[in-house]
């Protein structure tokens, strides 16, 4: 009989107990005993990486909970994790993986290509809400000739392949209720997860890599920027994994008991247009409006000196970037001149839908007033991070929104009209189907920036900035990641004096 790890009424009520007798961060013994404490505002919907499980069960189990074959480091670059060795076919077309020999599950089984098998199906299922789902439509079929084997058949090349593999979690094949329970092979196992307020994992011991330097890490979640900076101030947390409330950086800045560190963003505040409707299924409409928001004036307004424009999907970290900030210029005059040529010489109305939680709301205001200036009245809708993936991404049933995209290399979900936001462009789908089976980085660079440059040309979105990745942590923390790519957080090497 499998054990599958998850939460009981009588841990529940211990860690109730537990939790009112904290004294926070600052007074928990330090080195390997020692338990770290994360602020974030990104609380798992659930915890299933492909049922709607969201950024925070990424940020939460990814890397610590769960493992890929391989691993995307804090600096981009794929690593083997728990892929042993790999072979590649002559035509590119055959992917024969061998499994370590050493790994077992947190309920004691061993790792086998079956539970790799599962894993990948899992990701595919018709009822996948992986983000990542499409990016396997390439797999003709997956074989399993011994435990230790796994041997991918594609029906056409694929350069990305093994990077999106690292985005794959190999979980047990018999583990079930995924959304409340876990069994992966990660250096922690989950210890409890109380909704609203805090998800706690712990070091196992059985790890088959080298152990986490921590005995325990504890997420606490917020929903206000302000409460959680609050948290660190007053020791209750350690570190902020990614500031949301730029104004209260002053707080932290040149003060000898904190530490701020700007590192590398691939998340993207996008004005998202449904491309498939009235006024936006025209490149003429976007770009008007696109053209009417001063994108400088927001970030500053919303982050002060940090983040930056960018003009495009693509964040500086991928090989195919390019400054396309020039493209859609601030520019009032020409975005009036757009909307008259394309037929709203008044201007017209739409509905904004607005995620509820920060800078989400400050953004849709800016947004609003922005438009105004040319005619255009937006009405914002705020909703929930729930009703906005039934809504907006499930339903298609919106005209514009609000969203962050976390991931880096995302630039291809413009060639999937398919896609929540329906781009349709037959140039883009040919280029990034022709970059996916480049035999070359080079060859795919180009191509995906042909992709870059004419979605910007067609305004397919509008791109308002890229968010900063601002991690404050207590002067005695260190090891923690900085980058922030793909909302991953490793929490294994973070010490604490």
């Amino acid at each position: 009989m499998k054990r599958i790890l998850t939460l009981t009424a009588a841990a529940a009520v211990g860690a109730l107990v537990l939790a009112g007798c904290s004294t926070g961060g600052d007074a928990d013994s330090g080195g390997a005993d020692a338990t770290i404490n994360i602020g974030s505002l990104y609380e798992p919907q659930n915890l299933s990486n492909t049922g709607g499980g969201g950024q925070g069960v990424t940020e939460a189990l990814s890397g610590n909970v769960y493992e890929g074959l391989y691993k995307l480091t804090d600096e981009g670059e794929v690593e083997p994790l728990l892929a042993a060795d790999d072979e590649v076919s002559d035509d590119g077309l055959t992917y024969t993986i061998t499994l370590r020999d050493d790994v077992e599950f947190h309920s004691g089984d061993l790792l086998t290509s079956a539970d790799v098998k599962s894993s990948i199906e899992a990701v595919t299922a018709e009822d996948s809400q992986s983000a990542r789902k499409s990016s396997f439509d390439v797999i003709s079929s997956i074989e399993t000739p011994d435990d230790s084997t796994v041997v991918f058949t594609l029906s056409q090349r694929s350069i990305s392949f093994i990077y999106n593999l690292s985005y794959v979690w190999i979980v047990n094949d018999e583990a079930t209720d995924l959304t409340k329970s876990e069994d992966g092979t990660g250096p922690y196992t989950l210890d409890e997860w109380k909704r609203g307020s805090t998800l706690s994992l712990t070091r196992w011991d059985d790890y088959w890599g080298d152990a986490a330097t921590n005995a325990e890490v504890v997420f606490h979640y917020y929903t206000d920027a302000t409460a959680q900076n609050n948290a660190l101030i007053s020791g209750q947390i350690d570190l902020i994994t990614s500031v949301q409330s730029p104004d209260a950086l002053s707080q932290f800045d040149g003060n000898d008991d904190y530490v701020v560190t700007d590192g590398s963003s691939t998340t993207k505040e996008l004005l998202a247009f449904n491309d498939r409707v009235e006024p936006f299924d025209d490149p003429l409409v976007r770009k008007a409006v696109y053209s009417a928001i001063d994108r400088e004036k927001l970030l500053n307004s919303i982050w002060g000196d940090y983040g930056q424009l960018i003009g495009s999907m693509v964040p500086p970290t991928d090989p195919w970037y390019e400054d396309l900030t020039d493209v859609n210029p601030y520019d009032v005059d020409l975005a009036k001149d757009q909307l008259a040529e394309a037929g709203y010489p008044d201007g017209f109305s739409f509905t904004l839908d607005t995620p509820s939680y920060d800078p989400h709301p400050a953004v849709a205001e800016f947004v609003q007033s922005e438009l105004k200036k040319v005619g255009i009245t937006v009405k914002i809708n705020t909703i929930t991070a729930d009703e906005w993936y039934t809504k907006v991404f499930q339903d298609r049933d919106f005209e514009a929104t609000l969203q962050e995209h976390v991931n880096d290399r995302d630039v291809v979900w413009y060639g999937n009209p398919d896609f929540y936001w329906g781009y349709d462009n037959a140039d883009v789908q040919k280029w990034v189907a022709e970059a996916e089976q480049a035999k070359t980085i080079d060859e795919q660079t180009a191509l995906l920036t042909k992709v870059n440059e004419k979605i910007a040309e067609d305004a397919a979105s509008a791109w308002l900035y890229l968010y900063p990745q601002i991690v404050v942590a207590a002067s005695g923390v260190s090891g923690y990641p900085v980058n922030g790519l793909n909302s991953q957080f490793y929490a294994y090497d973070i010490v604490k004096k």
